[in-house]
C-alpha cells in the first residue's frame, strides 16, 4: 500500500476525492490539505473522512503521517509552489497538468524529485484509455509502415456545456489542446520539432481570448500531424480526445476516445483500413484503470516496485508536451510563425 495525502479539496480537487481515489485499491489515505477550512469541512460532512485526517498545513500533514505520496489537485499557479515543497518534505508527487506555469519552473521540479529520489509525474489521463493505447502499439508494430500524415479534429461548442473559463487565456491551447499534444507524442512515441499555430476569436463569441486554432505540427522521425480545434463548433461534436486518422504508407489508423459528458458514455473506437480497403473495427481490450484512475495506480505501482511502466508520464517526459503548449501559444502571438520547441526548452 502507498500511503497517501490530498492537497486541493476545491471543486476539481473534490472529484478526485470522491471519484478518483478510492478506485485505486493500493492507495491509503493519511491525509488531506486545504488552507481553506471549509474544505477540509466539507470532506468531512460529504464523505464521512476523519476530522484527525484533515489538515489546514502540508507541513502538519506530512508530519502527523507516514506519507509517501502527495495527489496535487490545486489550481494551476499553485502547482509550482506546492509540487516544490512536497518533493522538499521527502514525497513523491501526482499532481494535474500543466504541472508548472513555465518551462524553468518544470525543470527545476524534474531536477528537485531527482535529487531527491523522488517520482514526479503528471496526470495526462487522456493516456490511459483503450484507443491510443491499441493507437500506439499498432503504430510500434508499424502495422500499415510509417505514418505519413495525422490529421486530428477536436469540436465542442461550450456555451452549451456550461463552460466556465471564459476570461482564461489560450483556452484551447492551454486548457484542451495539452491532452491531444500530449496523446501525439505517446502514440507516435516521438517529440515534437517545431509547430506553426494560428488561433482566433469568431463574432459574437462570449469568450475574452481565442477559442478556436489550427496547428501544423512537425516531429522529430518526420511525421508531419494537422490538428483543428474548436470550443465554438457548430458541426458534430467530437470525444474528447478528438477524431483522429493516422495515415500510413499501407492504410489508415482511425480512432476517437474519451467520448462521454454530463452522464453520457460512449466507448473508444478504433478501425484499420487497408489502402483501397473498407474500414475494419478493431477490438479494443478494456483499461484496469482507466483516465484518472489509470494514472494514480501508475504512480502508486512505480513507488511499489521501483520499475517505470511504458508510456509513464513523469515529469521530465511531460517537459516535451509542456513545451509543445507553450510553442503553439508562442507561434500563435507570432501569426503563425514556425516556433522550434529547442527555442523553448532551453
Amino acid at each position: 500500500m502507498v500511503k497517501a495525502i490530498q492537497v486541493g479539496l476545491g471543486h476539481w480537487g473534490s472529484s478526485w476525492t470522491k471519484e478518483v481515489i478510492p478506485k485505486v485499491p493500493n492507495i491509503e489515505m493519511v491525509g488531506y490539505v486545504d488552507s481553506n477550512p471549509e474544505a477540509t469541512q466539507r470532506v468531512q460532512t460529504e464523505l464521512g473522512i476523519a476530522e484527525s485526517l484533515c489538515f489546514l498545513s502540508l507541513e502538519d500533514a506530512v508530519n502527523a503521517s507516514s506519507a509517501q505520496l502527495a495527489i496535487c489537485t490545486l489550481r494551476t499557479e499553485a502547482h509550482y509552489p506546492v509540487v516544490k515543497r512536497c518533493l522538499e518534505l521527502g514525497l513523491s508527487v501526482i499532481v494535474e497538468k500543466p504541472f508548472a506555469s513555465t518551462i524553468a519552473q518544470a525543470k527545476e521540479l524534474v531536477t528537485l524529485a531527482k535529487e531527491n529520489g523522488r517520482v514526479l509525474m503528471v496526470s495526462q489521463n487522456y493516456r490511459h484509455q483503450p484507443a491510443p493505447i491499441a493507437a500506439a502499439e499498432l503504430i510500434g508494430a508499424q502495422k500499415f509502415g510509417p505514418v505519413n500524415l495525422v490529421s486530428i479534429d477536436f469540436r465542442r461548442h461550450a456555451p452549451s456545456q456550461g463552460y466556465r473559463y471564459w476570461d482564461m487565456p489560450d483556452p484551447l491551447l492551454a486548457d484542451m489542446s495539452i491532452h491531444h499534444f500530449d496523446l501525439m507524442r505517446m502514440v507516435l512515441n516521438d517529440n515534437p520539432k517545431r509547430v506553426s499555430c494560428r488561433t482566433w476569436n469568431p463574432p459574437a463569441s462570449p469568450f475574452g481570448h481565442h477559442p478556436i486554432g489550427v496547428a501544423t505540427l512537425e516531429f522529430e522521425k518526420g511525421t508531419i500531424v494537422s490538428y483543428s480545434g474548436s470550443w465554438m463548433s457548430s458541426g458534430p461534436v467530437t470525444p474528447w480526445a478528438g477524431e483522429w486518422t493516422m495515415d500510413c504508407s499501407e492504410g489508415e489508423i482511425i480512432w476517437s476516445s474519451r467520448d462521454h459528458f454530463m452522464g453520457k458514455a460512449g466507448p473508444d473506437k478504433l478501425s484499420l483500413r487497408e489502402r483501397d480497403g473498407e474500414a475494419v473495427s478493431f477490438p479494443l481490450e478494456a483499461v484496469e484503470f482507466p483516465d484518472r484512475t489509470g494514472t494514480l495506480a501508475a504512480i502508486a505501482k512505480v513507488i511499489e516496485t521501483g520499475s517505470i511502466p511504458a508510456r509513464f508520464s513523469s515529469g521530465e517526459d511531460n517537459l516535451h508536451s509542456l513545451a509543445l503548449v507553450q510553442a503553439a501559444i508562442l507561434s500563435a502571438s507570432r501569426n503563425g510563425e514556425w516556433v522550434e520547441i529547442e527555442e523553448l526548452l532551453q
